[in-house]
């Protein structure tokens, strides 16, 4: 990625921008192939708004889902640290340490998070705790675009900087009695600049691993005027291949959540047909008050099995879109 630049100090905090949606965020995955369980975290520091995005969200072996979302006050941007999740750089570039450790709402129907109010109020809770660490099994991606013209990777109006890797995952998964020693792989990013989630029209995003140390993430993006933007990059024997097309084609539930999808993907030395299968979907949403209007996104983030070329991997199928008049606006896309 020539046009991008990727220093040391990015992978620690930034100065925050003078602009009320100033955000900088990390994320990471893991998933433990042979137990069928894994999830991801992510932390957002908006402290020129004085709080934090907190979000847990696993995936158990039996189809529950276990979660915690929050707003916890923040001060500063020195540090990603909030709510019980914090997040510490070993070495930058190789290696990464993300943990949790506070209370999970316990979900026995993923369905139930189409009524957050209601569930967090009345739904079971359970004491938790995830230690990711990821080691890397590939190049950074990514990076600050070095002139004005080139997007990051979900565009400028939703981050200045943006890179991602994947990697190998240890750690522990706790919910309640229930304990699993997680052996597996994942993937993980880092933000940072202005942030809306409704700058995001809608995208298709899928991100995997194989236990080989293969993977790809793949992005279908289109922005209001109907523009689509197809990136993305597959991880074969270590290094990363540039995405020069991708189709995807998804089979929808009767709630429009996706459920399988057939993704056709070329490099500049492959092509690949990649099946997706959606195997417990959070159906989350995000809702921001500007000028008296709520605006609301649909975020599906589904725990996805992928199929290609005979192999298995696991990972993440995420739907992002706006909702305007009550309709996700890029459904059936």
């Amino acid at each position: 990625m020539s046009n991008f630049l990727m220093r040391r100090e990015d992978e620690y905090n930034h100065a925050p921008d003078p602009v009320p949606n100033f955000n900088e965020s990390v994320y990471s995955n893991g998933f433990d192939f042979r137990q069928r369980v894994g999830g991801w975290m992510r932390l957002g520091n908006r402290v020129n708004e004085g709080r934090a995005e907190l979000s847990v969200c696993l995936y158990l072996p039996d189809g529950r889902v276990a979660c915690q979302f929050q707003r916890p006050r923040i001060e500063h941007n020195n540090a990603f640290d909030a709510g019980g999740l914090s997040y510490e750089v070993i070495e930058p570039f190789k290696s990464i340490r993300m943990q949790y450790e506070g209370d999970l709402l316990i979900v026995d129907n993923p369905d139930d998070l189409r009524e957050p109010q209601r569930l967090f109020a009345e739904g079971p809770r359970l004491p938790g705790r995830v230690d990711f660490t990821h080691v890397a099994s590939s190049p950074i991606h990514g990076g600050e675009p070095t002139d004005d013209v080139t997007p990051t990777m979900y565009g400028r109006d939703f981050s200045r900087g943006h890179f991602n890797q994947h990697g190998k995952v240890d750690g522990v998964i706790e919910v309640g009695a229930e304990r699993w020693q997680i052996d597996g792989r994942g993937w993980r990013d880092h933000s940072w600049g202005p942030r809306y989630w409704q700058a995001i029209y809608y995208y298709r995003l899928f991100i995997a691993n194989f236990e080989d140390g293969d993977g790809f993430m793949l992005l279908r993006i289109t922005d209001e005027a109907g523009k689509t933007r197809r990136l993305g990059v597959l991880l074969v024997d270590g290094e990363y291949e540039e995405v020069t097309d991708l189709n995807v084609i998804t089979d929808w539930t009767d709630k429009h959540d996706p459920h399988r999808v057939r993704l056709s993907v070329a490099t500049d030395k492959r092509k690949a047909l990649i099946d997706a299968e959606v195997l417990t979907l959070a159906p989350l949403r995000n809702r921001r008050q500007v000028d008296g209007e709520t605006l609301i996104s649909r975020i599906a983030e589904g725990y996805s099995k992928f199929t290609w070329d005979g192999r298995e991997g696991f990972g993440m199928t995420e739907y992002i879109e706006r909702v305007e008049d009550g309709q996700m606006v890029g459904y059936p896309l």
